[in-house]
Order: C-alpha cells, then structure tokens, then sequence
C-alpha cells in the first residue's frame, strides 16, 4: 500500500475508463511506474481503504480524499446545471423521482442503478442510452450527493457519500472555488513539473479564463515561477520543487488515460508525439490501431503498439508495432520484447503474438525467434 500511496501520490488521480482491451485502464498507469504488483491488492486499497474515492475530476477518477474539499466548486457547478445540462435536466423535470431515488440509494445502498426498485426504463425521445435511474443516480453521483464503487463488470454501485468520504474529510469547511483552483492547480504542476496554462488547466479540467487568473495569483504568492521552454510559445509554469534528473532510465507502455499522454498537446510538444486514441474510429480509417499504447523509452516516446489481450486463449496480441521516425529499431526492438514479456505475465498470459503490421513489426519479431 506504501507503493500505491507514492504512485497516487505522484500523479494526484487515476483516470478511469471501461474500455479494457488490455486490461482496465486505472491498471497500467500504476504498472508503468512500478512494474508487476497484484491487482487485487489494488483494488481493495483503492475501493475499500477510506483514502481514495471516486470523483469527477478528469473525467471519472480516483482521488485521494483529502482532495474533496477542493473539488466542491466543481460538484457545485453541476448543481447549478452549468456543467451537465443534460443530466441537470432530470432533477429539474422529475425532482421527486430523484429525491426518492437518493433515499433509497441512502437506505439501501449499495445499489446499482438497475437495482433500484423503480429503475424506471427509458421511454419516448429523451434518450441517451441511459434509464432514468441511471440517469438520476449519475446526476446524485456528479453533484456529490452519492458516492460510488465499481463492482463486478466495472458498474458503479452507490452509496451514501458518508460511506467513501470519513467524517474528518467532509466536516472540513468549503474553500472558494478560486482557493480551490489554485490548490488544484499548483497539484497539477507538482504532478507535471512543468507545464502551460493549458496543460495544468486540463489536469483537474478547470476553464482555462480561469486557470490563467488562478496561475497569476500563484506566481504572486511566490508558490509556482515562471519558465522558459524551448520550442514552447506559451509561458511554462515550474513548480519549485521539480527535480531535472540527470537520466531518465523509463521502460514502459503507458495507458491512453496516463497524465503523461492524456493532453494530446502536451505530448506533442514535449516528445513530438502525435497521439489519438482511436477506438471510434472506423476499422479501415485507423492510422495504427484500436488500442493503442505509446512506448516510452528513456525520456522518449519511440513508438506505439496496437496492444489487445487475448484472454480466452491466454496471450497478449501486438497487432501493430510502430516506431517513431529516427529511433533505433534494432534497440528499440529489444527493449519492446521485454517489456512485452513482462506485460503479459503481470496480466497473466503466456504468450507474446507479434503482428504484421507496422515498420517495427519485422524487428520485433527477429528479436523474439
């Protein structure tokens, strides 16, 4: 638990997401930075410790409770119906089916929202795929009146907020959401070290008008300082306790949602990298994949691999391998074979099966004969 301490710790949140085409997403940013470890172990630290609960922060994410009170402004917001007008809609249309529906969450709890006892399934035009009890659990979730674990096939369940937040967190008082921002703010440039107004802006999904107001205000107080960055038009803010390591000696495929890559810009101004996730795109227009893992080695990203776990028949599928323009295939070749190996024990699978596809495809399978 001391490791996953550090790990959240470094980064701030673990985004979430249900696409687990290689395994769940919250998974790999905590095996990048630490290797191998027992899932299991990670789940019941995260969903049943008392120290991490889920939240809308970027995106759906775990968060250390000790943040809550600075995520308030945002859940107050939502209340307010300037976030999820969507959402908001329900409460505003049917405030007695909500109120209820947050009584029996309190009552009954856990719940899943088709375990309600009026579920209420989606009826006429207002539909979004979602049932009015998702629909209403969700709004309940987002404003902070519930609280919520992930069960099973990864659906939330809820509960009582009291019941993932201690009392000694939610009796603190209410900072203002510009306190708050500037917390959430000066966070994200610890976890980055370095960084835009944009890029700490999206960290905790803060307006950027705002974000820029918040920044001034911490240059001020003296808690960030200003940078220079090569290659960067904008103003780079630097936290004062970043570290500029001598060597980066990094080996890892790193999630789609990891803080690394998850600002696409970010990662295209840093490594030169240009990063989409291309799950929604169709088959044929995919420049290199479904699921697609970048490869960091060093302090670059040298190349990207369309990664699928195929449990059913226990191995891990690298349908295409791709490397960066003016990498070294051949070493970059062999430090992805190990990273492969090690990747498919720590998800439990046999074999490593290397595609065709993509200009590392032949180097990479020459290194595995």
């Amino acid at each position: 638990m001391r490791h996953f301490r550090r790990v959240l710790g470094r980064m701030g949140l673990l985004q979430l997401d249900s696409v687990q085409a290689v395994c769940r997403s919250h998974y790999l940013p905590v095996y990048s930075r630490l290797g191998p470890y027992d899932r299991d172990r990670l789940d019941a630290w995260l969903w049943h410790s008392g120290e991490v609960f889920e939240s809308w922060s970027h995106e759906a994410s775990l968060v250390p409770v000790e943040l809550e009170p600075r995520l308030r402004w945002l859940k107050d917001r939502a209340r307010s119906g300037g976030t999820w007008p969507g959402l908001a809609a329900i409460a505003e249309k049917r405030p007695d089916y909500v109120a209820a529906v947050l009584r029996e969450v309190e009552q009954r709890g856990p719940v899943t929202a088709a375990g309600l006892s009026d579920p209420r399934p989606r009826t006429g035009t207002w539909w979004d795929g979602r049932s009015d009890g998702k629909r209403a659990v969700d709004w309940l979730f987002r404003v902070g009146d519930v609280g919520s674990r992930r069960v099973g096939n990864f659906e939330r369940s809820y509960e009582a907020f009291a019941g993932v937040v201690p009392p000694r967190i939610r009796n603190q008082s209410t900072p203002g959401a510009d306190e708050a921002q500037r917390a959430l703010l000066e966070i994200a440039c610890r976890c980055h070290g370095i960084g835009t107004a944009a890029d700490l802006a999206d960290y905790f999904r803060i307006g950027i008008t705002e974000a820029r107001l918040r920044l001034a205000e911490l240059l001020e107080a003296g808690r960030l300082q200003t940078a220079v960055v090569d290659g960067w038009s904008d103003v780079a803010y630097l936290h004062p306790e970043a570290v500029r390591p001598r060597s980066v000696a990094a080996r890892a495929l790193l999630s789609p949602f990891d803080p690394v890559v998850w600002f696409r810009p970010r990662a295209e101004r840093l490594f030169g990298f240009r990063y989409r996730i291309e799950i929604y795109v169709p088959e044929l227009k995919r420049e290199y994949g479904y699921y697609v893992l970048p490869f960091l080695l060093g302090d670059r990203l040298v190349g990207r691999v369309d990664l699928k776990a195929d449990r059913a028949n226990g191995r891990l599928l690298a349908r295409g391998v791709f490397a960066e323009e003016g990498v070294d295939t051949g070493g970059v070749a062999f430090e992805l074979s190990i990273e492969l190996d090690r990747l498919a024990d720590f998800l439990g699978l046999a074999d490593v099966v290397v595609g065709s596809r993509g200009n590392l495809a032949g180097p990479l399978r020459s290194v595995r004969r």
